[in-house]
């Protein structure tokens, strides 16, 4: 048997930023108490009728253009029909065969991953199960919450490029503004369907993985889920077509229920909601005002010397690219761009991690406060070492670079006659990296170096020290 290969495509579910509902005026508050944000709208009540929300269509245009889709011309509302305890209605408002958007594209990590549709629909609302309880609770507060489904084609062949493809979508909406993409409040959930084939050029049986409360979930349930189907079929078994949930802390995919068809939830179209008419001189407004999207921000910052990955990396998060170009500007000369780039993604990146931070932006440490710690570099009154030491400090204490040297007393020692002792120190306790560095090992001078560094504490310029070794050495 050949090879299996994968095919995978995604379905992401994104919660829009509007203040209220879909088809009511209801807020969309996150945290509210269970139940508050209701009304007969949104809970199906008999004799109700919904109302479009504007704000909801001009986010979705957005969205298809920012996602190089083409925009229907005349989008319809269906009703998907199915019932469960947190759907009041027994059917959701959504689209069927005339989506908002079809036929884009986003390119993530050098692959074109096509998109097939963008459609607008309603959520459903949320089922509480309490531990210990047999009981379940229904929370309709998300009932009717404004969503956006964009499903890709089947494009993806591993784990890895649909992390690319989801991280760089979620880069593109933030940059669109059209939602804050927090997984953790549910403003971006993703379903992603899998088969694998011995013939790329035909999909196997298609398994739908729910569940996925984060990207490193999504990879790891893929690589599981492909790992499963290939060892199925490689024991003689048939891969049932199915829905199954991604259990994490086992690491393994579940069978949840057999996979739908369409005509299993029997779309008709919405009969309380007439058609949407999408005039093209609005769409060619919102087109106007599309912001610069992440790649065409990385292509420009590449201008300034920095490399393809370096940029890409810079312009992933709209957070983190705004405080690069707002140090630059502080900076006042281009120079700085390659500096102030290597700071964020290495010491600052690290303290967004080790910290939980949304960003560098959410760090306290703005980009003023940075362009004063390169700066202290630069001028030599710190080492980098120093520096790295101090941006803990700050980051602590609140205080600037600058006010912190000269509260601690941290400049850097550039005056020679002050090293003098502790470079003679260390000259007699490395007598045997003197005598290679005389008889012509001349890279053990920078071992030297390090050792009079540490010797003070990292007070001692470095290019200072070099040079009194040198010097000393020399005699």
């Amino acid at each position: 048997m050949r090879e299996l290969t994968p095919t995978i495509g995604l379905e992401v579910h994104v919660q829009l930023n509007t203040d209220s509902k879909i088809f009511c005026g209801c807020p969309t508050r996150f945290g509210a108490q269970p139940n508050s944000q209701v009304c007969p709208v949104c809970l199906g009540m008999p004799g109700v009728l919904p109302v479009l929300n504007r704000q909801v269509l001009l986010l979705g245009i957005r969205t298809a253009l920012g996602l190089n889709c083409s925009v229907r011309d005349r989008a319809v509302f269906h009703r998907k029909n199915y019932f469960y305890p947190d759907l009041p209605k027994g059917y959701q408002i959504s689209q069927y065969d005339l989506p908002l958007g079809s036929n884009g594209y986003v390119e993530a990590e050098g692959q074109r991953v096509r998109v097939h549709r963008v459609h607008m629909e309603e959520d459903a609302g949320k089922l509480v199960h309490k531990p210990g309880e047999q009981t379940s609770l229904v929370d309709l507060n998300r009932a009717g919450v404004p969503l956006l489904e964009i499903v890709s084609e089947p494009d993806l062949r591993d784990s890895a490029r649909a992390y690319a493809y989801l991280k760089t979508l979620k880069g593109i909406l933030q940059y669109l503004g059209v939602s804050d993409c927090d997984m953790e409040k549910g403003s971006l959930r993703c379903d992603a369907n899998v088969s694998v084939s011995d013939d790329p050029q035909k999909l196997g049986t298609k398994v739908e993985i729910k569940n996925l409360n984060s990207f490193r979930a999504v990879a790891r349930a893929l690589d599981y889920e492909i790992a499963r189907q290939r060892e199925v079929i490689a024991g003689g078994g048939r891969v049932a077509q199915e829905t199954r949930l991604w259990d994490d802390a086992a690491g393994v995919t579940r069978g949840m229920r057999s996979k739908e068809f369409a005509h299993d939830y029997r779309y008709f179209p919405e009969p309380d909601l007439p058609p949407v008419v999408v005039e093209s001189a609005w769409v060619a407004e919102i087109r106007r005002t599309l912001p610069e999207l992440p790649r065409q921000r990385a292509e420009r910052l590449t201008a300034l010397g920095l490399s393809e990955a370096d940029a890409a990396a810079l312009t992933a998060a709209q957070g983190t690219a705004d405080y690069f170009e707002a140090a630059l500007k502080a900076s006042g000369k281009g120079a700085a761009a390659k500096p102030i780039a290597n700071w964020i993604l290495g010491d600052l990146a690290r303290e967004v991690n080790a910290r939980g931070a949304a960003d560098v932006a959410a760090l306290g440490f703005g980009p003023e406060r940075l362009v004063e710690l390169i700066t202290l570099v630069d001028s030599g009154k710190i080492s980098g070492k120093m520096a790295k030491e101090l941006l803990v400090e700050c980051l602590k204490s609140g205080i600037s670079p600058k006010a912190l040297v000269e509260k601690k007393g941290l400049s850097q020692v550039t005056d020679k006659s002050a090293l003098t002792a502790a470079a003679e120190e260390v000259i007699r306790e490395q007598a045997k990296a003197v005598e290679d560095y005389r008889g012509g090992k001349e890279t053990t001078l920078m071992f030297l170096v390090g050792q009079l560094m540490r010797k003070t504490r990292g007070a001692a310029s470095p290019a200072v020290a070099q040079e009194l070794l040198k010097e000393l050495l020399a005699r």
